[in-house]
């Protein structure tokens, strides 16, 4: 159980923050750009949840999309917590929080579920089409930097990093796609590409 008492501590006016290790390190730290970057994707997931909320119908697409966003935005605290806890050479299996296959798993079976009724694209979408859709592009974007950091981090503490935190976050940027798509009254709003079209 987390328990916060005091907001502000003072201990990161130094330029440095703890990792959950208790070592200290640069807020610029990779780690840190890392989780951070988490973290921002999880308040787009938020705003993301506000507009699918705003439908008046109990049950509808939009708020089946609400659901799923909620249990995600618990796995990016999850993420959040794995890539602040580098690996020890030493640590036991299921000791920390980790993102686990199970979780990367579920994204594939919701893709799946969701991608399978909407038509094929010929073209790239853009963000845009409906609040929800353009919320969700917004929220796949911050996904795929986290996911370029964590890649990165990855390269450089290939033993402290789980890998299949990366991999969430690949399965959560297509699922974000999908669901922008279902968003976008299945396809029927999107907002295709034209190559050349503003020559």
């Amino acid at each position: 159980m987390v328990r916060l008492t005091k907001i502000y501590t003072k201990t990161g006016d130094d330029g440095t923050t703890g990792l959950a290790s208790g070592r200290r390190v640069r807020k610029d730290d990779l780690a840190v750009e890392a989780y951070g970057t988490v973290d921002e994707a999880n308040t787009a997931l938020g705003l993301c949840i506000i507009h699918a909320d705003a439908t008046i119908l109990p049950v509808s697409p939009l708020s089946a999309i609400a659901a799923i966003l909620r249990t995600i935005q618990h796995d990016l605290f999850d993420l959040g917590a794995d890539l602040a806890t580098p690996i020890a050479k030493d640590e036991a299996p299921g000791k920390k929080l980790r993102i686990i296959e199970s979780q990367t798993l579920r994204l594939e079976r919701t893709i799946d579920e969701y991608n399978e009724p909407l038509a094929p694209l010929n073209s790239f979408v853009l963000p845009g089409g409906t609040a929800l859709a353009a919320s969700l592009h917004f929220a796949r974007a911050v996904v795929r930097r986290a996911e370029r950091l964590s890649v990165s981090l990855l390269a450089e503490r290939a033993a402290a990093v789980n890998p299949e935190a990366v991999k969430y976050l690949n399965r959560l940027s297509d699922l974000l796609f999908v669901l922008s798509r279902v968003a976008n009254e299945n396809g029927k709003k999107d907002v295709l590409w034209i190559p050349g079209n503003s020559r």
